[in-house]
Formats: structure tokens, sequence, C-alpha cells
């Protein structure tokens, strides 16, 4: 499928891709996807009844917006953003990788799986790891991401 067409009027900056709303759009029902296919594998794996997990949660800001700070990528969101806006800049960034064939869904929910640890059944201790694990996932998309700031 040629959805790739949907990336063709950007022009490839940090900021354009990172504040772009459509981007967002569609990255937050993929960030939202593979957190939740990675959590519930997850909290299946530490599960000491053996019983599977399966859980629908959606990522909230706290998360994502800690991890584009934690990779270092806050040049890619709007100046003077809120933790809202650098969510949704990480959303922009997962849709663009996405749609850019840098990375499949499963690549993405392996890298949160794999980066997740610690009891996050605890919502406090859930905002620290997942939020570490979306930064890794941030620093590996960064070599496919464009240089140029503006």
């Amino acid at each position: 499928m040629e959805y790739e067409i949907l990336l063709h009027n950007l022009n490839n900056t940090q900021k354009e891709i990172g504040t772009d709303k459509g981007l967002a759009k569609i990255g937050d029902s993929i960030v939202n996807l593979i957190y939740s296919v990675a959590k519930s594998m997850y909290l299946t794996k530490i599960n000491k009844n053996a019983a599977i997990i399966r859980t629908g949660d959606k990522v909230n800001k706290t998360i994502l917006s800690q991890a584009l700070k934690d990779a270092e990528m806050k040049d890619f969101a709007k100046n003077r953003g809120d933790s809202h806006d650098l969510a949704n800049t990480v959303e922009a960034i997962v849709a663009y990788i996405w749609l850019s064939r840098k990375s499949t869904i499963s690549e993405m929910i392996g890298i949160i799986y794999e980066n997740l640890s610690g009891d996050i059944t605890k919502r406090r201790m859930e905002n620290e790891n997942a939020s570490l694990a979306f930064a890794e996932l941030l620093k590996i998309f960064k070599p496919f991401l464009p240089t140029k700031k503006i």
C-alpha cells in the first residue's frame, strides 16, 4: 500500500514533523496500540498466576513528554510546548517513522516490551518505566529522522 504519500508535502525538518497535527493523530493510535500490546505481553510474563493479561490502555501524556526529554529530542517539539504538545510530538514522530517504513508495528511493540521493567501495575512505576521504554524507542528512531531543525 502506498501510504507514504501522506508524507509528500513535508519539508522534512525536525520541527515540521514534530508539530504536524495530522501525524500526531495517526501516531496517537499507533502509540496506544504498541503500548497496549507490549504492556499486555509484559504483564502476562510477570504474572505469578500464569494468566494471560490483555490491556487496552492509552499512554498518558506524562509518559510521552518525559520520553521526548529523556531522548533529548525536544528540538522536534514546538517552542515552549507543554506536556500535551510534547506527547503529540512523540506521536507525530512514531507516525512519521511508520509511514516512511523505517519500523513496523511489530518492531515497535518489541522495543517497548524489551524495555519495560519493574512493577508497572503501580502508576508511578509505570510512568517511570514506560517513559524509559519510549525514550529507547525514540533513540532508535533518531538516525532515521531529519537533522535539519527548521
